[in-house]
């Protein structure tokens, strides 16, 4: 071998350095979905902790939610938007099939860096974290734009009774950079592709093109299936984050779950074993279920609560569609 080829390293440690977050303008209530779902009030707060969601208006598109929380999460961070290096954004609902969202955002922050989309789904924001820490360790960013970014209104029938009610518009975004102290712990994450299926579209775009008759696709679940897989198969991931952080249950200040369903995020408190002290994030009450965007709203909503503060421990995980799953302790920004 007659040369050599150069590799880059970078910082030893890394960190989330600020978080910024948007929501959907609009608070819709249980009473004004429950009619074409033949459902009601009681019944939607009972099966899913949700009293409200949040909603966009018809004006406000993904981007616009994704742009806001991460110029908020960069000043937030301390740094100018010019120092970011790269962008990942996780998002099922930005509406093209040829090109990501992540350069549009990229291209509105007056950038040219690499920036590309997670198909994760609720997932989807975790897995960021896991890419931008491993970016920032191994030189190849010093600063790393992570946004989880949804409508997925726009993508329900109002009458379904499998997930519309669930779902609001939101967007979380996060700088992650070099640190002093390790502040991301190893990712844990895998897939289920056999479940694949139980969060899909009614249907396809090649199944409209062969017949033009059948209706937009919208997003449909098999609620019971997706239930027993949450609370019950994801409980060992999470775990799994707190061992390979060289941490215990007992050293966790707040779980910040994906906001799926309370019912699931109670499960899955009692099978990784949490101590009562532990802060429990339960956005999904006022947010609904926001996807890939759940876990940075939620986040926040703890600091605005005043329940969590910077330097405190926090186990996340993402899971939904896929099956797609990642978890990690971070130390909060």
């Amino acid at each position: 071998m007659s040369a050599t080829i150069k590799i880059q390293r970078g910082a030893e440690f890394t960190r989330i350095l600020g978080l910024g977050v948007a929501r959907g303008e609009l608070a819709v209530t249980n009473d004004e979905i429950a009619g074409p779902i033949d459902s009601s009030d009681e019944w939607i707060r009972s099966r899913t902790g949700i009293v409200t969601r949040v909603r966009a208006v018809p004006e406000t598109g993904v981007i616009d939610l994704a742009e806001k929380a991460a110029r908020q999460a960069i000043e937030n961070a301390g740094i100018d938007a010019s120092q970011i290096d790269a962008i990942l954004l996780s998002t099922i609902t930005y509406p093209h099939l040829a090109a990501a969202g992540a350069p549009v955002i990229a291209d509105r922050l007056g950038l040219t860096v690499p920036a590309h989309d997670i198909r994760a789904a609720c997932a989807g924001y975790c897995y960021g974290i896991g890419q931008a820490d491993a970016m920032v360790r191994a030189g190849s960013a010093q600063y790393v734009l992570v946004i989880g970014a949804e409508k997925l209104s726009d993508f329900i029938d109002p009458t379904d009774r499998s997930i519309s009610f669930l779902l609001g518009d939101g967007a979380g975004a996060v700088v992650v950079g070099p640190s002093d102290f390790p502040g991301i712990g190893p990712t844990v994450a895998g897939t289920d592709g056999s479940g694949a299926p139980l969060v899909a579209e009614s249907n396809t775009w090649l199944d409209i093109r062969d017949d033009p008759s059948l209706p937009f696709p919208t997003l449909r679940q098999e609620g019971p299936s997706v239930f027993k897989w949450a609370s019950f198969k994801l409980a060992p991931v999470a775990r799994e984050a707190i061992e390979r952080a060289g941490l215990t249950p007992e050293d966790i200040d707040a779980f910040i779950p994906h906001q799926a369903n309370i019912r699931i995020i109670e499960q899955m408190v009692k099978q990784i074993g949490l101590p009562e002290s532990v802060i429990i994030a339960k956005d999904i009450v006022d947010s609904g279920n926001t996807s890939a965007a759940s876990i940075p709203l939620a986040t926040e909503r703890l600091y605005r609560d005043g329940l969590v503060k910077s330097g405190d421990i926090a186990l996340q995980i993402g899971f939904g569609a896929g099956l797609a799953y990642a978890a990690q302790v971070i130390v909060l920004p």
